[in-house]
């Protein structure tokens, strides 16, 4: 074969590569295109099927927010609904609650957990009580008027999740990783005792195995229960922004399923997709500082006055009720307080 001749046939073993490839190009960015419209119809159905009012909104509130344009607050409820706790609308307690503030214009996120044994007042029932009972007088409305009350920032949206969709979710990201604190054994979903079995360090946890570290009550207290439970949040919320994750959405939406309830309309979750352009926002995690109180020969986890009156603060300034004064560090070095033994339920 001469020079000429090689030339040409290489010359056309090129073009054919590079025709190969571009078709090859084509076809992904067809198919990427053609599943992002099947996980957008996906998850517009599910959030249909998830949709439940909570009420008029909220009384702190002129008029309703527009997640798109306004600073607004979701309140993050985890319940335990199980039927083998014979577990219904009336006797069921939040196991979790969690709020978060959105501030539109820095595009940041503060997040604040509130102990179970918090002693707050209930209007639904009009006395102080633990919070986790609200949920079983009036479902979500009653535990966002709790927290408003608490608070006293508006509870703009709710999301209430059970433990099924809780597990579902991690396992469909393929787990989270999360630094566990130590060594523990804890009973699974199904309360077998034991069954859960991790040892301290940085790994790669399940479902079953992420639920247990969020729950366990019998190595620290609700204040580092909290602290577990926004690391969790934030190891989940990296995973799904992980581009790995891309083709597990459709497993995802399929894991919250009719397992979760929320006020927000489709669109309005549409409109948070902005808070994660460029990756995971900027987070601040904020704690109730306070003490065990035995006082009454029931345990409650009595907040410290300067502690709440910080926390409010920092709420209200992030979502615009007043300028933000605060000093706020992160909380994550709080003090740890003595170890309880309040019953778990």
């Amino acid at each position: 074969m001469n020079r000429k001749n090689y030339r040409k046939k290489k010359s056309s073993k090129k073009r054919t590569a590079i025709k190969i490839t571009a078709a090859l190009v084509v076809s992904l960015l067809l198919c990427g295109s053609a599943y992002g419209i099947y996980l957008v119809k996906k998850a517009e159905d599910a959030a249909d099927r998830s949709f439940e009012a909570a009420g008029d909104g909220s009384d702190l509130r002129d008029e309703q927010v527009e997640p798109l344009h306004d600073n607004v607050s979701i309140l993050f409820i985890g319940v335990d609904d199980s039927e083998k706790r014979s577990q219904n609308e009336n006797s069921t307690r939040s196991d979790a609650l969690v709020l978060a503030t959105l501030n539109n214009a820095d595009k940041s996120i503060k997040l604040v957990s509130i102990p179970r044994d918090t002693y707050a007042f209930i209007p639904a029932v009009g006395y102080e009580d633990k919070i986790t009972h609200a949920y079983g007088y009036e479902g979500p409305r009653s535990t966002i008027d709790t927290v408003e009350n608490l608070l006293e920032v508006p509870v703009d949206y709710y999301v209430r999740m059970n433990f099924d969709a809780f597990i579902d979710v991690v396992d469909a990201l393929g787990g989270i990783e999360v630094t566990v604190p130590y060594d523990l054994k804890e009973q699974d979903e199904n309360d077998k005792k034991d069954a859960i079995e991790l040892k301290a360090g940085l790994q790669t946890l399940n479902g079953s195995q992420a639920l247990a570290l969020a729950r366990t009550r019998h190595y620290d207290n609700d204040i580092e229960r909290g602290k577990r439970q926004q690391m969790i949040i934030g190891s989940i919320m990296d995973k799904i922004l992980s581009a790995s994750s891309l083709t597990k959405y459709g497993n995802v939406i399929d894991a919250i399923g009719d397992n979760m309830k929320t006020d927000l309309t489709f669109r309005d979750m549409q409109s948070f997709f902005e808070y994660a352009r460029g990756g995971k926002p900027n987070i601040d995690t904020l704690m109730l500082d306070g003490y065990d109180d035995m006082s009454t020969g029931t345990y409650f986890w009595k907040l410290d006055e300067e502690s709440l009156s910080e926390v409010q603060d920092i709420l209200k300034g992030h979502l615009g009720f007043q300028p933000d004064s605060s000093t706020f560090s992160d909380s994550s070095n709080t003090d740890l307080t003595e170890e309880t033994n309040e019953e778990d339920f």
